[in-house]
């Protein structure tokens, strides 16, 4: 896969780790897989790299495509939705 800022996981690594994250991996979602609110013990960012899915946080949901970015802060409810394909992301934590 071929993104303007990451090119390959590992570049995508080695600018979240030189950020000050200290866990990188790639997720992959099932097509139409429903993830209720919940929170997650560490910050995030994240690019999505295939696929789509939708994140709402509070009342604001965010459809995001390849090429996408979100970020949480640690302990933030959310929901994810994913699309008809499901969805791969590359994801940095903060633990």
């Amino acid at each position: 896969m071929n993104h303007p800022e990451f090119a390959t996981l590992e570049q995508f690594t080695a600018q979240a780790l030189s950020a000050g994250f200290d866990e990188v991996l790639e997720r992959q979602w099932p097509p139409r897989t429903v993830l209720d609110t919940h929170t997650h013990p560490f910050a995030l960012k994240a690019i999505v790299v295939q696929g789509e899915m939708w994140l709402t946080v509070g009342d604001a949901t965010q459809h995001l495509r390849t090429g996408d970015h979100f970020a949480l802060d640690r302990e933030v409810p959310h929901a994810e939705r994913y699309g008809e394909v499901g969805a791969t992301y590359w994801v940095a934590r903060r633990n």
